[in-house]
């Protein structure tokens, strides 16, 4: 991981699947809350059959992301800026606080009815 921007694009991949995975439960409960409603609402399901596959590769991605910053041994050339110890802090900070904010996503449909009751 020499370049921070290469190493942004797998968690922003899991964040696109994760929405993808939680779109049909998340979707129609943001907008009731923002006042927004309507019967054509009920074509925000149409990713529910989706679900499972993006779940797959939410936790794919992450089990991958996780693997680059705690398993596998950076290489970096002298003066890159990998290097520097602050570096790999910050990226392990950015990976588990979206981690946490994409399991949430993920299981929503699980602890939902226990929000909307």
């Amino acid at each position: 991981m020499s370049n921070t921007s290469t190493s942004n694009r797998p968690l922003l991949l899991a964040a696109l699947a994760a929405i993808g995975a939680s779109a049909c439960c998340i979707g129609p409960l943001l907008l009731l809350s923002l006042g927004i409603g309507g019967a054509w609402m009920s074509n925000l399901t149409a990713m529910e059959p989706y679900s499972p596959y993006l779940t797959g590769l939410t936790v794919i991605v992450l089990a991958v992301v996780f693997r680059s910053l705690y398993l596998v041994p950076q290489k970096c050339d002298d003066g890159a800026i990998c290097t520097n110890p602050k570096v790999l802090r910050n990226q392990r900070i950015i990976f588990w606080v979206v981690s946490v904010i994409l399991i949430a996503m993920v299981t929503f449909p699980f602890y939902a009815e226990f929000i909307i009751d």
